[in-house]
């Protein structure tokens, strides 16, 4: 929820923003053009431009206003209903927000983290060779911009990976970086690996 200040500087943005839309037209004008660049599949790399655009067609207070409102918080987002909008200004912007607000978001964070990964899979396989079977494992890592890439190695290469992650990051980890659940399903892992390695030499 916002503050006294934080509410009043926010109820002069949005009344700034709404004065700019005010002309029916430029409504529309603005909806065709958040149709048109949302949907280009470079967004996610051009999203600066939206910006820029909407600066150029409500002026730059009110076009950073709108992006950061089809993005803000859901709370603060709903007390435009106590902001005295012209209706159909108000009915705009909550249309806006639902068609547009998530895709706008989705590539401001892959902007703020390119290279970021927001989510991961690892699925194991059997591959039949001349000398026999090879055990492999497939990572998955999912990217902010919902691409995903993949990596398919032998297990003694993902396992040395592993060993070089844990050396690494464990030399720079404090107490409150990782919780005690993940701890043990790391000892947990090497135990199998030992147990496993022991039954088959």
């Amino acid at each position: 929820m916002l503050d006294h200040e934080e509410r009043f500087l926010f109820r002069e943005e949005i009344h700034n923003l709404a004065n700019a839309l005010a002309d029916p037209g430029q409504l529309d004008n603005v909806e065709d053009l958040l149709a048109e660049v949302t949907t280009s599949p470079r967004f996610d790399a051009d999203v600066f431009t939206l910006e820029r655009s909407l600066q150029v067609m409500l002026g730059g207070r009110a076009g950073s206003t709108l992006v950061g409102l089809l993005t803000v918080d859901r709370a603060v987002f709903d007390e435009l209903g106590e902001m005295g909008l012209p209706p159909e200004v108000h009915e705009r912007l909550v249309s806006w927000r639902a068609r547009f607000g998530l895709v706008i978001d989705n590539a401001l964070n892959f902007l703020n983290n390119p290279d970021g990964i927001q989510g991961h899979n690892f699925g194991t396989q059997l591959m039949h060779t001349e000398s026999g079977l090879t055990l492999q494992g497939r990572l998955t890592l999912v990217r902010y911009n919902n691409e995903p890439q993949f990596f398919i190695a032998d297990a003694d290469v993902l396992l040395s990976v592993a060993a070089d992650m844990l050396e690494r990051l464990g030399e720079h980890l404090e107490p409150d970086m990782v919780d005690a659940e993940l701890v043990g399903r790391l000892r947990e892992g090497v135990e199998l690996v030992e147990r496993r390695s022991k039954s088959r030499s």
